[in-house]
């Protein structure tokens, strides 16, 4: 599959890893009000690791805090390790530590958040498979549905890895080669952690209502810098996926030092 021409996404380019995380908490922050208002509801699917960190502490201070219902919001992951929920390696455990901390973190039911089921398949002895199967399920019945039959989330929140990658959607990645809404991924070998992994397919960017991709930090600069070059190829580079139009890609100047941007 190779990557079609899908226009630009808009390019903010701030001055530090602190700006980014504030300017991209007063986006989310905001398509979670409209999402909220137009539909009853609104589904954000965000990312793991330390990226989202910044971002939390925006959106459980004020003025952020008060700004959204919070009662209205619905808490997704775009992918997730096959760890438990309590592992320092579980996508989830930054939003446990800071949007979700009983005691500073943001009123959100725990019936509103939808983390993968994979502490339950870790103590069941089931497998990733079962945990993808779950995910679609619990997805299919709350998170409207756009083309094709995919979830439409309000919300998808992405970070960029080393390698180009996005989700769990790795260069060569089977997922391009399948309609399947979530699909199990081996432990790569090539980047950490090498876990094994489950992953929302790439196609759910293409009908996010609102599309963030966050990056910063100098060790990001050179993927970027293909990412957002002239050639097109996502099976190279799944982080492709997420440059269309109407999507924002929220960089520090760190990140964006190697790249020709124009407009």
């Amino acid at each position: 599959m190779s990557a079609p021409d899908l226009g630009e996404p808009e390019v903010v380019v701030l001055a530090d890893p602190e700006s980014v995380a504030q300017h991209a908490a007063e986006r989310i922050a905001g398509w979670l009000v409209t999402a909220a208002e137009a539909r009853g509801t609104a589904h954000w699917a965000t990312t793991g690791g330390s990226s989202p960190a910044g971002i939390y502490r925006a959106l459980v201070a004020p003025p952020l805090r008060g700004a959204v219902d919070w009662s209205r919001v619905h808490l997704w992951w775009g992918d997730e390790r096959f760890v438990d929920r309590r592992d320092p390696l579980s996508n989830v455990a930054t939003a446990d530590e800071i949007l979700l901390d009983r005691a500073t973190g943001v009123p959100l039911s725990s019936f509103h958040v939808h983390p993968w089921p994979c502490a339950q398949a870790v103590t069941m002895g089931q497998g990733p498979d079962w945990v993808v199967q779950r995910y679609i399920n619990e997805v299919s019945q709350l998170v409207p549905t756009g083309s094709g039959g995919r979830p439409a989330f309000d919300i998808v929140q992405v970070g960029i890895g080393p390698d180009g990658h996005v989700l769990s959607v790795f260069p060569g990645s089977a997922a391009f080669d399948t309609d399947a809404v979530a699909l199990a991924v081996p432990a790569p070998t090539h980047v950490e952690p090498r876990v094994e992994r489950v992953t929302f397919s790439p196609r759910i960017l293409d009908d996010a209502r609102a599309l963030l991709t966050i990056a910063t930090g100098t060790a990001k600069a050179p993927v970027l810098a293909e990412i957002l070059g002239p050639e097109r190829d996502e099976r190279r580079w799944p982080a492709q996926r997420a440059r269309r139009s109407g999507a924002v890609w929220i960089l520090d100047e760190a990140a964006a030092a190697e790249l020709t941007l124009t407009g």
